[in-house]
């Protein structure tokens, strides 16, 4: 049986507020679409019933399509001082490689997915790590399912960090209808890659995925590889190897749902054993060259698939480049399905 650890009593504040902006953001996501549906439904049986209605007229009949085109982003929300208390809980780091021109669009692609993107959403979906100091001109969107916008408050509270749903229609609407600069970022192993997020792993799935490949090459935007050295290490997760039973009824539930029911496990808030918050591991979420992709409207096969090989390879070489300044060894390799 296992022996729980439990937190000392004696903690500076500051790890208190990083613990608790951590739990603000998971917690949220597990559990922000119910509030926000019983916030709604206990407002129609009080006094209040009329704000509720007007709210559910002006969410689902006129600001239905905002998470499709462009979304709602608050600067005051991206800059809040709660999401610094997230980046230095892990701690989390912003690395650039090279300079980003603003006049451009770029399709981000990042990678791993890990257990809800810790990474992606401290970098590109808040300015705890000054990304709009780091590469100035450019505004980034995240790209998380359609489903995460349609319950009611919680997509106002997930578009104001400036995400996006990641459906074709959005996608477009932010490389040809946004100024320039506008850019996408798309965690590219989707749900079915969660499953692979065991510490110390390195597997992505990229082989069969080449949606984001013809959105550039359709859209004459530059696709920049991301990689993020620790994303996987952050919670603990059943193991699921690959044929097993547990494995096959997942992968039928994610097919089915579009969510992945991962069976994962990190701390609690008082004790380091067992709960739902992750564990303080350094994520290092390396940005890597732009490839230029030339516009075509109508791309071949080969020409997807060119690309993609070389997006493949460029990603790679990312990985090598600096998994050893990121607590990698020489012999770990990046395994791609």
């Amino acid at each position: 049986m296992a022996v729980v650890e439990f937190a000392p009593l004696r903690i500076p504040l500051h790890r208190r507020l990083e613990t608790a902006a951590v739990a603000l953001y998971y917690y949220s996501f597990f559990f922000g679409a119910l509030l926000g549906f019983l916030i709604i439904i206990g407002l129609l049986y009080t006094s209040l019933y009329p704000i509720a209605l007007l709210y559910l007229a002006w969410a689902y009949l006129f600001d239905y399509g905002t998470p499709s085109h462009g979304g709602r982003r608050s600067k005051f929300m991206r800059g809040l001082r709660v999401w610094k208390y997230f980046r230095d809980y892990f701690p989390i780091q912003l690395v650039k490689t090279t300079e980003l021109d603003p006049s451009k669009h770029y399709v981000f692609g990042y990678h791993p997915h890990g257990i809800l993107c810790a990474g992606a959403f401290c970098n590109f979906a808040t300015e705890a790590t000054n990304f709009s100091e780091v590469f100035p001109g450019i505004t980034p969107h995240l790209l998380p399912l359609m489903a995460l916008f349609k319950p009611p408050l919680f997509r106002d509270y997930i578009m104001s960090s400036g995400m996006c749903d990641v459906t074709h229609d959005s996608c477009e609407y932010i490389l040809q209808n946004k100024g320039p600069g506008n850019s996408i970022v798309i965690v590219v192993g989707g749900a079915s890659e969660a499953l692979d997020a065991h510490p110390g792993t390195n597997v992505l799935t990229l082989k069969a995925r080449y949606g984001f490949i013809k959105l550039a090459i359709r859209n004459g935007a530059s696709l920049v590889p991301v990689y993020a050295f620790g994303e996987n290490d952050v919670f603990n997760q059943v193991s699921n190897p690959r044929g097993s039973m547990l494995r096959r009824i997942q992968t039928k539930i994610q097919k089915t749902v579009a969510f992945a029911p991962v069976l994962f496990y990190g701390r609690g808030i008082f004790q380091y054993t067992f709960g739902l918050l992750p564990h303080r591991k350094p994520i290092h979420v390396v940005v890597g060259s732009p490839i230029e992709v030339e516009k075509n409207e109508n791309p071949s096969r080969d020409e997807v698939q060119r690309v993609h090989d070389l997006y493949e390879d460029k990603l790679v070489k990312l990985f090598e480049d600096n998994k050893e300044k990121y607590g990698l060894k020489k012999e770990d390799k990046l395994e791609i399905l």
